[in-house]
């Protein structure tokens, strides 16, 4: 491999310490609770040869979080303790389009999952709505499919522009920052930085949408019960999709405007407020995983059955 400038001296700081150890904390919890999903789901999938379309997105969501927590991990790890390696080409591109690459699936197959509960819970008479409810499952495999492809196409562009901006823009600094904020303002960068974007805020799009209707539909549902003096015995199942799809709702809004400030300001110095924006993102993936987890009730009876033997083998 070739490096473009001579390396760096190693220097850690204080603010580099604590960030690689909070880090290296998020990112160890959120590759457990996600490798937990997967090994349940594999483990249904070779006993009962299927999977359903729910098991099929938490999969692909599952693998996408534990390897963007893994590559995270690395960059982060590199670019606060080992700031010379990443001066070494191609690591930086690879790093960088791998940790886009799989974001992107990230933010992709959660708004696939949105989308797929809302068109499963949700009750509207529209004859569209009614064709996709009965389509859905067929349609799933596919929006996976989109989803990776779009994603890869996203990190190819994301190595491009990172290595034209190591080839020609260059300006190190001891922080371990690659490039400086006027590369953004370039032209020939502009319509890349311009479908990177378009991506995210479509998918973020689709949560909002999805979530709104499944939010209002369910309330509804409960409003209808209550007025009829019904008693349905799925009411406390509809109100917990309810507060679950709320907080994915708030989690993912909140995801997505850390997303943007990383964007806005990724070429100026580290500070409290980015601080707080990089430790947020590192803990969605984990955090929602578990929500996830607790959601779903196979998911949560292994879980518990897991952390019970661990309970009575520890006495």
């Amino acid at each position: 491999m070739e490096a473009c400038l001579s390396p760096e001296q190693f220097n850690v700081t204080a603010y580099g310490a604590t960030a690689v150890a909070i880090v290296t904390l998020e990112a160890l919890a959120g590759m457990w609770i996600n490798a937990f999903i997967v090994s349940v789901i594999c483990m249904a999938w070779v006993k009962r040869k299927t999977l359903n379309s729910n098991e099929k997105i938490l999969l692909v969501l599952g693998c996408s979080r534990f390897w963007f927590l893994c590559i995270s991990w690395v960059h982060s790890f590199l670019s606060k303790i080992y700031t010379n390696y990443l001066h070494v080409h191609p690591l930086l591109e690879l790093l960088g389009s791998a940790q886009s690459f799989l974001n992107c699936s990230n933010f992709w197959v959660s708004a696939c999952l949105c989308v797929f509960y809302c068109i499963k819970i949700a009750n509207f008479k529209n004859s569209f709505f009614i064709y996709l409810k009965v389509k859905i499952d067929r349609m799933v495999p596919w929006f996976l499919l989109g989803s990776v492809l779009f994603s890869l196409v996203i990190g190819i562009i994301v190595y491009d522009t990172i290595d034209k901006a190591f080839c020609k823009n260059l300006n190190f600094t001891s922080k371990g920052r690659i490039w400086k904020a006027s590369i953004s303002t370039e032209e020939h960068f502009f319509h890349r930085y311009f479908i990177i974007g378009s991506g995210y805020a479509i998918s973020f799009t689709a949560v909002i949408l999805s979530a709104l209707l499944l939010l209002f539909s369910l309330w509804r549902h409960k409003r209808n019960m209550q007025s009829n003096s019904m008693k349905d015995l799925s009411m406390d199942a509809h109100i917990k999709a309810m507060k679950s799809i709320l907080s994915f709702f708030v989690m993912y809004s909140i995801n997505f405007i850390c997303l943007i400030l990383t964007i806005i300001y990724t070429a100026k110095n580290e500070n409290a407020m980015m601080f707080l924006v990089f430790t947020y993102l590192y803990a969605f993936p984990g955090v929602h995983s578990l929500i996830l987890i607790f959601s779903n009730p196979k998911l949560e009876n292994t879980l518990l059955r897991i952390l019970l033997c661990r309970k009575l083998c520890m006495r």
